[in-house]
């Protein structure tokens, strides 16, 4: 596993801002669930103490749940953009929105699909859930 360093990225109008651990090889995923595949969405995922809000974006947030409540799709109130939020799949974690990692940092990025429109029956299929878990040290 290569190095972390930190990634800072956010919204289109800049209102939400974050920092986030990460590699600068990730590993992403493509769904095609309901939502993600309406906005094109290719996210990678990382443990939710690997992510932190800047400055006082919380109050820029609002989020949308739908089906079982679990993911918490965070998006800014001003422009729109989600540029995070927490999975289905990883509700330990934190899905950061690979377009919305600020340019220069990220220099790989592999793109698995995950089939979300079949949700149960993929989800033990694909190994989405490991990435939210800190690695062993």
């Amino acid at each position: 596993m290569s190095a972390e360093i930190a990634h800072c990225g956010g919204c289109h109008c800049r209102s939400v801002r974050w920092q986030v651990e990460a590699p600068s090889s990730v590993v992403a995923w493509s769904c095609n669930c309901s939502d993600c595949a309406m906005r094109a969405n290719i996210h990678f995922i990382v443990p939710f103490s690997k992510f932190k809000l800047l400055g006082d974006s919380e109050q820029s947030l609002t989020t949308y749940t739908f089906g079982t409540h679990t993911a918490k799709h965070k998006f800014c109130k001003i422009c729109g953009i989600t540029s995070f939020y927490i999975p289905r799949s990883n509700p330990d974690g934190i899905a950061v929105t690979v377009n919305c990692v600020d340019s220069g940092t990220l220099k790989h990025v592999e793109i698995r699909r995950f089939d979300g429109r079949n949700w149960e029956s993929s989800y033990g299929k694909a190994s989405i859930s490991s990435f939210s878990k800190s690695p062993e040290k």
